[in-house]
């Protein structure tokens, strides 16, 4: 039977309390993996990539999870209060209150280098449990390689002294905080120059003109992953979002493959 519950899960003690909002499609008891849904920095679950995976996934009895990090969507929080520490273990906590068995993690942007990260610890402990992983132009090391190393002198000034740094966005008229908690918290998750062993398949997409995470970084990352089985797909004209109907059918396409 299938169906959407929407569920709040609570995280953390203390101060670092946070209630986090999950959206589930359920499967129709079919034995293939489920979908887990992790979103972009400063991006919902509502957003068009996720919601028509969503469909999709309903249509063909495909579980699927998604949810809202801390400071973003329906979630509790401030965005500003966010790490990639708290936004971690929230994705862990989702994975293991509201899944169960093997999951394919599909990870936007941000959500990509949440993907890794969580599938090399994840697979360490219990083989299997992550099946594959569908990166769309993954930001892994974002906070050093694409906020701080990429930002001019002047801005990384700012961030040091006020501790905050106000980016313009190209898909919003708010300008959204880039933080030194941010930025110093994501120095304990770096990849780095070491390799990545997901234990499982890798599946990335990118576009070629995307402006915000330049496509050479998942060329880097095949290179840095251990398994044989890894495949990049470039679009030549696509950009950061990737989210036009032929590029979702790719998307489609790529996780269908994954589950076989």
């Amino acid at each position: 039977m299938s169906g959407n519950n929407t569920m709040l899960l609570d995280v953390g003690t203390g101060h670092t309390a946070r209630r986090i909002a999950c959206l589930r499609t359920k499967g129709g008891g079919n034995a293939r993996p489920g979908l887990l849904w992790l979103s972009g920095f400063n991006s919902t679950m509502s957003g068009t990539k996720a919601s028509d995976l969503a469909a999709w996934s309903k249509d063909l009895g495909f579980a699927m999870t998604r949810f809202d990090y801390s400071g973003h969507g329906q979630s509790s929080g401030r965005f500003e209060d966010g790490t990639i520490s708290f936004w971690l273990e929230e994705a862990n906590a989702v994975l293991e209150a509201q899944t169960t068995g093997p999951q394919i993690l599909i990870g936007s942007s941000m959500g990509g280098w949440i993907a890794l990260l969580m599938t090399e610890a994840v697979n360490a402990a219990s083989p299997g449990r992550i099946a594959g992983l569908v990166l769309i132009a993954p930001a892994w090391d974002m906070t050093e390689r694409l906020m701080w190393q990429s930002a001019p002198a002047e801005v990384r000034q700012i961030i040091e002294i006020e501790g905050v740094w106000y980016r313009p966005s190209e898909y919003s008229d708010n300008n959204y905080p880039i933080t030194l908690q941010l930025i110093e918290d994501g120095r304990k998750h770096l990849f780095g120059d070491r390799s990545i062993d997901t234990g499982c398949p890798v599946r990335i997409i990118h576009g070629l003109a995307d402006p915000d995470v330049p496509w050479q970084g998942s060329r880097e990352l095949i290179d840095k992953l251990t398994t044989d089985d890894a495949h990049l797909t470039l679009i030549k004209s696509g950009g950061h979002r990737l989210s036009d109907t032929g590029h979702v059918r790719l998307l489609k396409e790529m996780v269908a493959g994954l589950m076989g």
